[in-house]
C-alpha cells in the first residue's frame, strides 16, 4: 500500500500547530519531512498520527509549564509588582518539580486582546511545548472569557493551574478595565472625541466617590 503525504500546512492542522512551529520541529530534528522534487516539504500521515498520539500518552508533557504573568499599568511594573508576581510563580513551579518552558508576561489589561504575551502562551500550546499554563489566579489571564481560553487549551492537552483560585480585590485594576469598557462603548455611540469626554467624566466620578470613601 503506497504511503500518503500530506502538504505542511495540512499537517500543521493535523497536529493543532503553526507552519512556523513545524518548521522550527525539522530545524530542530523533531520531526523531518521528505522533499518533493521542487523542494516542497511533504509529511507523511503515518508520523503525524503516531506523534498526535504519542503526545496525548508523553508523561513528560505534564511536567512542563509556561509561566504567565500580568500587571496592568507600567507604574505597577517599575513598583516591582510584575517581577515579584513571576518570582511567586517560578517558585511555585520549582516546589512542583515542574520544567518552565516559558516565563512570559505583560503590561496591559486583562481585557485587551492583543496581549503579546498571551498570544505567545496560545502559540505554545498549539505547538504541545507544555502540559500546564501557571498563572496567580484567573484574573491574571483574562478578566472575561476565562471558560473560552480554557476550552482551547484542554483541546491541545493543556490545563491551567492557579496558585490562587480565590477572589481577588484588585479595585485599581477594576477601575481601569471598567473606564476601558466604559470608553469603548462611548466611543462606539458618540465618536472618538465624546468617548474622550465620557471617559475623563467617569475617571472624575470615581476619583469623587475614592475621596468620600478615605472622608469617611
Amino acid at each position: 500500500m503506497d504511503e500518503e503525504f500530506v502538504s505542511i500546512g495540512k499537517a500543521a492542522k493535523m497536529l493543532g500547530m503553526s507552519i512556523e512551529g513545524l518548521r522550527k520541529w525539522e530545524r530542530d530534528g523533531r520531526l523531518i519531512p521528505v522533499r518533493t522534487l521542487t523542494n516542497q516539504r511533504r509529511y507523511r500521515v503515518a508520523d503525524l498520527q503516531a506523534l498526535t498520539h504519542e503526545s496525548r500518552l508523553d508523561p513528560e508533557l505534564d511536567t512542563r509549564c509556561i509561566l504567565y504573568a500580568r500587571v496592568s499599568t507600567k507604574n505597577q511594573q517599575e513598583a516591582g509588582d510584575l517581577d515579584r508576581q513571576l518570582g511567586r510563580l517560578t517558585a511555585f513551579a520549582a516546589e512542583r518539580h515542574s520544567t518552565v518552558v516559558a516565563a512570559l508576561t505583560d503590561v496591559a489589561s486583562g481585557l485587551d486582546e492583543k496581549r503579546s504575551g498571551l498570544h505567545q502562551v496560545l502559540d505554545l500550546a498549539r505547538e504541545r511545548q507544555a502540559g500546564m499554563v501557571v498563572i496567580e489566579h484567573r484574573d491574571r489571564l483574562t478578566r472575561f472569557g476565562f471558560v473560552y481560553l480554557k476550552t482551547f487549551l484542554n483541546a491541545f492537552g493543556v490545563r491551567i493551574v492557579q496558585m490562587d483560585s480565590t477572589a481577588t480585590d484588585d479595585q485599581p485594576e477594576l477601575v481601569e478595565d471598567l473606564v476601558a469598557i466604559t470608553a469603548a462603548c462611548s466611543a462606539r455611540l458618540y465618536g472618538q472625541r465624546g468617548g474622550k469626554k465620557i471617559d475623563a467624566a467617569v475617571r472624575q466620578v470615581i476619583a469623587a466617590l475614592a475621596q468620600e470613601g478615605v472622608q469617611e
